[in-house]
Order: structure tokens, then C-alpha cells, then sequence
């Protein structure tokens, strides 16, 4: 069994779709037995994207509830589930689209972010015993009360993972507009080359730490229930990428010269700075770490000092984070002018001087650096927005990723 995951390019018109229907019977050929799960058509503009759809609605009233809103994401998935149904019907082969609920993505209630509980394939096994194909609708589950949800952006790659898992399925494949991982963004570094292996580890890391290669929660599935996934693109035979464990212990050995795998950036973070009063300073960094934590906001590139404490989280929580600080009558600024780049390399593990060579390559191109944090696998620094370009080139080449 292959699980076969087409995002929003690949089924946007009729010619790409028929491009996904020749993907799904070359696994048929194979001998696999291949469950599709799609996302939304197209991209914001589409008639049927899920950007439209909710900006259809905000155009009648501008407020729309969570709830409602998962309600209506949930459509464009539905739609092109149809759709790529019909598509197959008309070469020949038997299919059967189903929702999220139906195929059994049981999730909490966390309207927009839901998290998947657990996954009954019951449905899906039926339909694949009777020889067809399911096509199941990406991005969305249903709660324990029979709520609509939705699981963020990119959910479709975590439905495909945890139906991978589920299903004790060979491999995952996500298609989609590119012909795998690359070693960085190739819009902002002309050089940037396709990756042949990479594994679970890094792929979380390059995930988290903002490169748009698969989302992070479905990285994680995979890792944890070491699904092999594949990125490939609809649009070409190139092999792609294979994200496993089983390359993990290689690619530590063979990296000692060339330890940094991907590098890739974050520019949706804000910086806040919190200035302690004087009768406050022992009080005020665990009290606001605390307050932040109990509202399940999420921090990043902790600095604690007598005088100030910094952090970063993301750009969506900047509201909800002042609201919490001015409450506590926190005196503190914020800042939008900063961004993370991180390399990753399960190569770096036990080798000394990466850390060096960063600031070095940095500081060579004349890049103020902030503020750094290192781990096993990941080196990030904090540097100004205006030079995320010039950063990510310069530690592309100094590491030789495009060699």
C-alpha cells in the first residue's frame, strides 16, 4: 500500500490533474494499492481555494468563528476530493472520495490547529477490499461531538502521514510543485539543490525551523512511526527526496567535511523585550514565562539577564502575548524587524568549530548577529530581516551546498 498526497498545484486544472491520475496508476502498475489524499484546489485567487472560500464569507460579515470557519475550510478539500474521483472514474477506474470524518481522522476541538487523537481505517479498508480507490479529503478530521476541524496549514501532509502510519502503509509520497528538498529556498539562493536522502531528525528541524518542505507534525508522525516518506514532484519523474532512518547513520559518517544538510529561515517571529523593574528582577522572568505557558503560547530564543529578558514567538501570538504582558503590567517593547536562519545537518553532531564557521561566514559578509542558539542537529542565529538573503547565500555557499 502507498499513500499518495497531491497538494493544491497538482490538482489546480484539468491537465495537472490528469498528470495525478498518471502518478496514482504507475503505483497501480507497481502493485501497490494507493489511497490519495488531496488538498484544496489551487492556491488564494482560485475559485476553490481555501483562502477564497474564506474570503467569500468575510465579505458578507467580517467576523466568522472558529467553528464556522473549520466549517467552511473543510469544503475545498471536499470539493476536489470530487473531482479527482471523477477524474479517475473517466480513465476507467473505480473510486470513492470521503471526507475526513468519514476516513476516520478522529481529532480534538481546537478549531484551526486541530490536533489528530487517533485514526480509524475501518472505511477506507472496506473500500480498498472492493478494489477501488479512496480518495480521502486532506486538512480535516471530525471531534469525538462530530465537529468539523480543520489541522492548520499544510495539514494535508500530517493526514497523509497519520493515514501512512495507520494503514502500516510502504511509504508516503507527497507530491507537489518541486522535485524534492532542497538544500535552501531556491528563490532566495539561485544554487540551491535538490537532496537525495534526509532523514526524520532533520527534516523536523528544517520543518520547525521554517523551511516550507512538509509540516512539521507530519514530519514528526513519520519519525515517530518511521513511515518512509518520499517528496517528489507531480510534474516530472525525477526520484525526489526519501525521508527515512535507515540513510540517518550514514549520513552522520560521511558528513565530517560537508556537516550542514539545509539551511532555511523564519520571518514570521517578533522579538519582545521585557525590562524588569527594580523590586521585580528575581519575579519577572519566571512570572512571564509562566503567564505565556498557561496561555499555550509558544517561545523562542530565551535571553534572561538582570536587566532584560527577550524571547520570540510567532507573529500570529503578537496580540494575544501584549494583552497577556500588559495585564501583568510588564514594561516591554516589541520588535518586527528580526529573523532566525538556521542550518541543520545531523552531520554536526560531535564535531567542533561549526558554530565558528557560522559567525565567520556571517561576519565575512558584514551580517550583525544577535543572539545564537545551538542543539545536536541545528544552529540558529538572530539577525536583522533586511539581511535574510545575503545570510542565506552566504552560509549556502560557505558550507558548498550547491557543490
Amino acid at each position: 500500500m502507498v499513500i499518495q498526497k497531491f497538494g493544491g498545484t497538482s490538482v489546480a486544472t484539468s491537465e495537472r490533474r490528469e498528470q495525478v491520475i498518471d502518478k496514482v496508476l504507475e503505483s497501480l502498475n507497481q502493485g501497490y494499492k494507493p489511497v490519495l489524499v488531496v488538498s484544496a484546489i489551487g492556491r488564494d485567487g482560485d475559485p476553490y481555494a481555501t483562502d477564497t472560500l474564506i474570503d467569500f464569507a468575510e465579505n458578507v460579515h467580517e467576523r466568522i468563528d472558529s467553528r464556522a470557519q473549520d466549517l467552511l475550510m473543510s469544503c475545498g478539500e471536499v470539493i476536489s476530493t470530487t473531482v479527482i474521483t471523477q477524474a479517475l472514474k473517466a480513465r476507467g477506474y473505480e473510486a470513492e472520495p470521503l471526507t475526513g470524518a468519514q476516513a476516520g481522522i478522529i481529532t480534538n476541538e481546537e478549531f484551526g490547529d486541530a490536533k489528530i487523537k487517533e485514526v480509524n481505517t475501518h472505511r477506507i479498508q472496506e473500500i480498498l477490499d472492493e478494489n477501488k480507490i479512496p480518495v480521502v479529503a486532506g486538512f480535516q478530521g471530525v471531534s469525538k461531538n462530530r465537529e468539523i476541524t480543520t489541522l492548520g496549514r499544510g495539514g494535508s501532509d500530517t493526514t497523509a502521514c497519520a493515514l501512512g502510519a495507520a494503514l502500516h502503509a510502504e511509504m508516503v509520497e507527497i507530491y507537489t510543485d518541486v522535485e524534492g528538498i532542497m538544500t535552501a529556498d531556491p528563490r532566495i539562493v539561485p544554487n540551491a539543490k535538490t537532496l537525495k536522502h534526509i532523514s526524520y531528525d532533520e527534516v523536523c528541524e528544517l520543518a520547525y525551523q521554517g523551511a516550507r518542505v512538509i509540516h512539521p507534525r507530519a514530519a514528526e508522525i513519520a519519525k515517530r512511526e518511521r513511515v518512509p516518506v518520499i517528496i517528489r514532484s507531480t510534474f516530472s519523474d525525477a526520484e525526489g527526496t526519501v525521508i527515512s532512518n535507515a540513510f540517518e547513520q550514514e549520513e552522520i559518517e560521511i558528513k565530517g567535511d560537508k556537516p550542514v544538510t539545509g539551511i532555511t529561515s523564519r520571518n514570521n517571529l517578533v522579538l519582545i523585550k521585557i525590562y524588569p523593574k527594580a523590586q521585580q528582577k528575581d519575579a519577572t522572568a519566571l512570572g512571564c514565562f509562566k503567564v505565556l505557558a498557561d496561555a499555550e503560547v509558544s517561545v523562542d530564543f530565551i535571553n534572561v539577564r538582570p536587566d532584560l529578558i527577550s524571547f520570540m514567538i510567532n507573529d500570529s501570538l503578537q496580540n494575544k502575548a501584549a494583552e497577556l504582558l500588559d495585564e501583568e503590567n510588564y514594561n516591554y517593547e516589541i520588535f518586527n524587524n528580526y529573523i532566525k536562519v538556521s542550518i541543520v545537518g545531523a552531520g554536526m553532531t560531535g564535531i567542533p568549530g561549526v558554530m565558528a564557521q557560522v559567525v565567520k561566514a556571517l561576519a565575512d559578509n558584514e551580517v550583525s548577529i544577535y543572539q545564537t542558539t545551538d542543539s545536536h542537529t541545528t544552529i540558529s542565529c538572530l539577525i536583522e530581516a533586511e539581511d535574510e538573503e545575503i545570510s542565506l547565500c552566504a552560509l549556502h555557499d560557505y558550507f558548498k551546498l550547491g557543490d
